[in-house]
């Protein structure tokens, strides 16, 4: 009886280790972070991947409750919740144009509670399904999950705390979250830009004429069209984002 109790504390301190970093990814990583997959979901999602992930490889024996373990525990968390940050810059990113976007019609006070990113423009809300349906359409939760799979080779378990090359290479990424906004609204705000100077002529030259009931409707029906217009160069670059952002993914865990 004591041996089969040794037994399955052993087995429990091995299968610790990949599951808390399949669970820190799964806390930041895109479409599995969302409020619709509850965290019950998450739970048996975590457990079914490290169930299939256990026979893979060979993990050693730390004992969580000491110093080492504790350490370790810190680790792996950071390890996982760090893969899914790096693919969260993509939505801030999106989330941001959105904004901008929203800002250069006038739709700024049009907004939508998501409770996934909180209070966001209608476009931002727009922007962020159109992106969840290309990580789906591309395949993005397949790769993510390959790609945890592979660090545990790459970043194996008690192989020392990530270092300052993987921090920089994290900070450095962030700023696409304003670099990738700037490309998926530029088209749009320059659009508005030229719209907006067109409205100060008119202005200038019938200074009778009611800007608010002219230019309001003017500034959103153009944007709209716009919007439509430009929905493939958006749809675009929202893939290469993504596909840029695994890139980097595969980079920092130095999967090859």
């Amino acid at each position: 009886m004591n041996l089969l109790v040794a037994d399955i504390v052993e087995r429990f301190y091995t299968f610790l280790w990949p599951m808390l970093r399949i669970s820190g990814l799964l806390l930041t990583a895109p479409l599995f972070s969302q409020n619709a997959v509850n965290v019950r979901l998450r739970v048996l999602l975590a457990l079914v991947l490290t169930w299939l992930v256990y026979p893979l490889h060979d993990w050693p024996l730390i004992d969580p409750t000491s110093a080492p373990g504790l350490l370790e525990i810190v680790n792996q968390i950071f390890i996982g919740a760090s893969m899914g940050l790096i693919l969260q810059i993509v939505v801030a990113a999106i989330t941001v144009a959105g904004q901008s976007i929203s800002a250069a019609m006038g739709l700024s006070m049009a907004n939508m509670i998501d409770p996934n990113v909180g209070n966001v423009p209608v476009l931002a809300q727009l922007l962020l399904v159109m992106s969840t349906l290309i990580f789906v359409g591309v395949g993005g939760h397949a790769l993510l999950m390959g790609l945890v799979i592979d660090s545990f080779n790459v970043l194996p378990i008690g192989a020392g705390l990530l270092d300052q090359n993987h921090w920089g290479r994290l900070v450095t990424w962030s700023g696409m979250m304003f670099a990738g906004a700037v490309l998926l609204a530029l088209p749009v705000m320059v659009s508005m830009l030229f719209i907006n100077v067109g409205l100060g002529v008119v202005t200038k030259a019938a200074p009778s004429l009611n800007i608010f009931a002219v230019g309001f409707p003017a500034m959103l029906l153009a944007g709209l069209l716009i919007m439509i217009l430009s929905m493939d160069s958006i749809g675009g670059r929202i893939q290469w984002l993504w596909l840029e952002a695994f890139t980097v993914l595969r980079d920092w865990a130095g999967v090859r």
